[in-house]
């Protein structure tokens, strides 16, 4: 995994909790992603120096606008995918799973396109 898809994980992950709770701390993204505290603390602070993140005085993760930018990004990518892949015939849990894969590598021209199609397919009239 190179340093951008970690990146975009980390921020997709943070953005995904913060949809299921209002304060969002490291042991959450560690338990999420499973990796040790002391991982996600060397991370957490890379990020803050990107700005793409910060850490309040009581340990809060907040996304700033430019995190948010990219999580939301990657979160309508990944499910976007996942569910194309599910209309193929995939099963839930390897959609999801395949498409963090492939959200990562795909050209904003080719994902446009897939955007295109799901949202034209599934129109409502």
């Amino acid at each position: 995994m190179n340093q951008k898809e970690t990146a975009e994980n980390y921020l997709e992950t943070i953005y995904i909790l913060s949809k299921k709770k209002a304060n969002i701390r490291a042991i959450d993204v560690s338990n999420e992603l499973n990796y040790s505290k002391a991982t996600i603390s060397i991370m957490l602070k890379k990020y803050a120096a990107n700005n793409y993140l910060f850490v309040d005085k009581n340990g809060n993760i907040i996304l700033t606008d430019k995190g948010i930018e990219i999580a939301e990004k990657m979160y309508e990518r990944h499910n976007m995918i996942a569910k194309l892949f599910m209309e193929l015939g995939v099963d839930e849990v390897t959609a999801y799973a395949d498409s963090c894969k492939v959200e990562h590598d795909l050209s904003e021209k080719t994902f446009a396109c897939i955007k295109k199609y799901y949202l034209e397919k599934h129109k409502q009239n």
